[in-house]
């Protein structure tokens, strides 16, 4: 039975290195190489722990260890990467996809000849339903040619740039292609009389022509399902090489025309002082002139100098993201706006916490209340509900400027006048500041409580007898031992609240908007919320550059403020001794 159980471990473990295997070389050919080399990582590791009898000990961690590189690892170091990118909106792709996209894409193509191409298009039926299995005729000239869906030839994973198909002509009733053969009926025929394509067993039906006046009740299906399904971005090649692909016509119509690529690639030669250097450009082969390559984004340039925004790219800008945060007076003047109320939100958060909640704790410490477990209770529930229902409650029933309870009821009773909770930037504020304060006094009337539990009362009955009263004894006793216990959790707090997105977001969505900003900011929003604009909900674009140069700049300052935390703390360990 032991061997049994063995031999089953030993094909999982194979199983497991067959599949991050296989995921490391499939994130390796779709360039993934950082992920690619986690992922190997991973693997080496934990072969290592579980073969050899010296990883034995480690062999548990092995989980922990797979979402550390995973969720932890990796995140930083894309994270540090795409801060010195411009990586956004209009710039999700490598330079050489860039290029690809202007040398192959057909929408970078332009119209030779307006004068349109004559073709039918001829389909399946499954039963009475058309099929998107189709043929297409062509007449230029004399000569009738026949193509059949056209293939992908330039690909970037899942998405086809381009798709062509060389068109063979018909010389007669039956003609040969890949192996099969067709049969045209009728034939000799002019193309408007063309009915039936014959594929061995395969009946082709006259389906769609622009130029039919049946045929064209077809062109919702046609257009919908074939045309942008296979033809937006093919070709069909001829054996002249002149290429058509399918344009909609000055009637409205969609036709095929003749087309010739936009942009080619071209080689110059470059003197750099030293020695002289090939480079690749990009040309237009309408106007002759090369396209311009700055801050990664090709231009095009007409004769009177103007720029066109082509497609941008993935490129490393250095240091520019943070240097933004300084220079740029309407993102700086912001930011540091934002930063400001960030720190006084979180100092906030943690004071007036720990102000409802201690209290909260000395009375429940007192042994002497009665019914200590159901007040304790109630007072944890503000805990124990849901973050996002209670966000919700208190956005919705509570604060809502219409037809809250605050604004309805409560204030109307002491005759004052509706509060703009959501609108006016000091009551925004307060409002998630109350909103927070409600969901974290529970936690620290907890921490608070079982740190004066562990409290020795003999403390209490000295100081009492050297004549120090209630106020003396909690100045001098109770609060610099609470403060030696909780400490480190009022530090693991300020960090949480400094990061607190979900209020932020639930309550007032980082409003009311702050004027004048080129950046999505708002007079609630902190660090965090201001990075999940710029990333996410940018009007101009998403920006995940700079939203990233943010996240390290967070990084940096909530690891230094906790470190600095840490330290000053360390001075009340000092009564303890």
């Amino acid at each position: 039975m032991k061997n049994i159980v063995k031999l089953f471990l030993w094909f999982l473990l194979a199983i497991l290195n067959i599949a991050l295997f296989w995921a490391g070389v499939f994130l390796f050919q779709n360039e993934y190489y950082e992920l690619s080399i986690v992922l190997f990582s991973l693997l080496v590791l934990i072969d290592f722990f579980i073969i050899n009898p010296r990883g034995y000990p480690y062999r548990y961690t092995i989980p922990a260890l797979i979402l550390l590189f995973v969720l932890v690892l990796y995140p930083i170091y894309f994270t540090f990467k795409v801060a010195f990118t411009n990586y956004g909106t209009g710039h999700f792709m490598s330079r050489q996809e860039a290029i690809e996209r202007l040398l192959y894409d057909p929408n970078f193509s332009y119209v030779v000849d307006s004068t349109p191409v004559s073709y039918k298009v001829f389909v399946v039926y499954d039963g009475l339903s058309p099929t998107d299995d189709f043929l297409i005729l062509f007449k230029t000239g004399d000569t009738i040619f026949l193509g059949e869906r056209p293939k992908p030839v330039v690909a970037r994973g899942q998405e086809v740039l381009l798709s062509q198909f060389n068109l063979v002509p018909i010389t007669g009733e039956t003609i040969s292609l890949n192996g099969d053969t067709f049969r045209i009926v009728p034939w000799p025929a002019d193309l408007s009389e063309i009915n039936l394509v014959v594929r061995g067993e395969k009946t082709y039906k006259s389906f769609y022509s622009p130029d039919d006046e049946i045929l064209r009740l077809n062109a919702p299906y046609f257009k919908s399902r074939i045309a942008q399904g296979y033809l937006v971005n093919a070709e069909y090649v001829l054996p002249d090489g002149k290429k058509l692909a399918l344009r909609i016509a000055p009637d409205g119509e969609w036709r095929f025309m003749y087309v010739e690529r936009l942009y080619r690639l071209a080689y110059k030669e470059i003197y750099d002082g030293v020695k002289m250097k090939i480079t690749t450009t990009v040309v237009n082969n309408l106007t002759g002139r090369e396209v311009v390559e700055r801050e990664g984004a090709f231009y095009d340039v007409d004769e009177n100098g103007n720029e066109t925004f082509l497609v941008g790219f993935i490129d490393f800008v250095g240091w520019k993201n943070f240097l933004r945060i300084v220079k740029d007076p309407k993102v700086s003047g912001p930011f540091f706006r934002i930063f400001l109320w960030t720190f006084v939100w979180a100092v906030l958060s943690v004071v007036l916490s720990l102000a409802v909640g201690l209290p909260f704790a000395l009375v429940l410490n007192n042994p002497r209340l009665k019914g200590r477990n159901l007040y304790r209770t109630l007072l944890i529930i503000p805990w124990a509900i849901p973050v996002f229902i209670s966000a919700l409650v208190w956005r919705n029933g509570l604060l809502n400027e219409s037809y809250g309870v605050i604004n309805k009821f409560l204030l109307p009773l002491f005759g004052l006048e509706p509060i703009k909770w959501f609108n006016d930037p000091f009551w925004a504020r307060v409002g998630v500041l109350l909103v927070n304060v409600w969901l974290t006094f529970p936690y620290m009337m907890t921490i608070s409580l079982g740190a004066l539990q562990s409290i020795p009362p003999e403390l209490y009955e000295v100081a009492a007898i050297d004549g120090a009263g209630r106020f003396r004894r909690f100045v001098h006793i109770t609060f610099p031992l609470l403060m030696t216990i909780i400490a480190p959790l009022l530090v693991s707090s300020f960090a949480f609240s400094f990061n607190n997105f979900t209020i932020i977001y639930l309550i007032t969505g980082g409003g009311p908007p702050i004027p004048n900003s080129t950046t999505p900011t708002g007079y609630t929003d902190i660090l965090i919320s201001y990075v999940y604009k710029l990333a996410f909900e940018g009007g101009q674009g998403q920006d995940f550059g700079f939203a990233s140069a943010i996240s390290i700049l967070i990084f940096f300052l909530v690891g230094g403020i906790s470190f600095v935390n840490f330290k000053l703390s360390g001075a009340f360990e000092e009564v303890s001794r």
